[in-house]
């Protein structure tokens, strides 16, 4: 008996390890920003892992999309949450966060030491490139799940070109998918006038109309059904002790204090953390409006930490751990970076039971489906702009067609070894 139950333990920790094992290299090899995190973790946990298929991913995506914080960190969530349930949830969350958080540190202590950076661009110029052909190959297997139809393609197309004009990543996701609903409906209406046949009798327009009197009744108890899933999760117990611990206008009163504190710092990057959507660009507006404008941060240093943020692997938002250190040392860095991480784990907690049940709405399905390709577009206008920054000379053009071309050769290739590869190339092609 005590030997069966070590095992059954053992076997019940395996998932745990899995997911804790995979996001920990994930986050410590997750350079390029948010689409290169989720192409990494697509390749991950549906090509090699089978955790969930190409929907389902791409559901999580657009959900993702829809709420504030950081998406990478939030889809490593949802990942772990498929494996491992809210444990894996919890550990998905922590073990990408940690290998960022703690490279971050480094770069604090050395530059609250020194004041200034140390020089790394030959080590990081083939990664950009190598980083491209690996989201290239995320997009052709989520390209090919999300555009179902032309109608799709066309949104996607639009989304696309809307993007490069300037319009908010929000605004295109929402746009598209209300889009979605009133295609939806649109659809629906014409598909019951086709069928209509002109020819009948008289009593045929009654008919109709009973027809459309029970679709209308059917799309309203749709309707209701998704509402009373939405009541549910405010009414759940677990929903409001979780959402009452961080009421913004309690937060907003405390960062007002002169007082720098531990707690400030952690309520400064709460109030982020809760709020931000977008880049991170935005990240740098809300930080310079919380802390430069307050004379808490001086504008260099802000732009030295957006920096460390961009060039060390995993989440953009690690850069709140390097101005908390600045701010308070430590553990100013360890209440800044629970801070804007910790309302990710709620919102997340909170958004991943809906999913599967909003899918099956076939209201909300057309939403789902119309915010995905909203989603992929978005992808393809980073992976262009990205493009455009990191393959600049041949030598970035030969790091990125290797890269494709073994992306999609071998496909259950880590892509820890893509990678580093590209870093050794581009460090060896720069001596050239």
């Amino acid at each position: 008996m005590e030997r069966d139950r070590v095992m059954k333990n053992k076997s019940e920790q395996t998932p745990l390890k899995e997911v804790a094992g995979l996001f920990f290299k994930l986050g410590s090899i997750a350079f390029g920003g948010p689409a290169a995190h989720i192409a990494m973790m697509e390749k991950e946990v549906v090509e090699k892992r089978k955790w969930m298929d190409h929907q389902h991913f791409l559901d999580l995506i657009g959900a993702t999309n829809l709420i504030p914080g950081p998406n990478s960190s939030e889809m490593a969530m949802h990942c772990g949450h498929e494996r491992a349930g809210w444990r894996g949830l919890i550990t998905a969350g922590i073990t990408f966060i940690v290998p960022a958080v703690a490279i971050t540190m480094v770069f604090a202590w050395l530059y609250a030491k020194y004041g200034t950076l140390p020089a790394a661009e030959s080590y990081f110029y083939g990664i950009k490139p190598a980083v491209v052909g690996i989201i290239l190959y995320a997009l052709y297997g989520l390209g090919k799940k999300a555009f179902k139809n032309n109608m799709l393609i066309v949104m996607g197309l639009v989304t696309l070109g809307v993007t490069f004009l300037g319009v908010g990543e929000i605004t295109a996701l929402f746009a598209c998918g209300f889009a979605g609903i009133l295609i939806f409906f649109i659809s629906k209406l014409f598909s019951k006038n086709r069928s209509v046949n002109q020819n009948i009798k008289e009593n045929s327009h009654v008919k109709s109309k009973a027809k459309e009197a029970e679709a209308e009744a059917e799309a309203q108890k749709q309707t209701e059904e998704y509402k009373e899933e939405k009541l549910k999760i405010k009414d759940n117990p677990k929903g409001k002790k979780l959402l009452s611990i961080i009421p913004l206008a309690l937060i907003t009163a405390v960062t007002g204090a002169t007082t720098l504190s531990v707690l400030k710092i952690f309520l400064i990057f709460l109030k982020v953390g809760t709020l931000l959507y977008g880049s991170g660009y935005v990240l740098f507006a809300f930080l310079d409006s919380e802390l430069v404008m307050e004379g808490l941060l001086t504008r260099e240093q802000l732009m030295d930490a957006v920096a460390v943020g961009q060039f060390t692997p995993g989440p953009v938002l690690s850069t709140a751990t390097f101005i908390g250190w600045q701010l308070y040392g430590f553990w100013g860095a360890i209440a800044a970076t629970v801070g804007i991480f910790l309302p990710s784990f709620i919102l997340v907690g909170m958004l991943n039971p809906l999913i599967p049940k909003l899918r099956k709405s076939k209201i909300m399905a057309a939403f789902l489906d119309a915010v995905n390709v909203g989603s992929v577009a978005v992808i393809m206008a980073v992976v262009i702009q990205m493009g455009r920054d990191a393959v600049t000379d041949w030598r970035s053009v030969l790091i990125l067609i290797v890269s494709i071309i073994v992306s999609f050769g071998f496909k259950k290739l880590n892509s820890a070894f893509i990678v580093i590869g590209g870093s050794l190339a581009g460090w060896l092609l720069l001596m050239i």
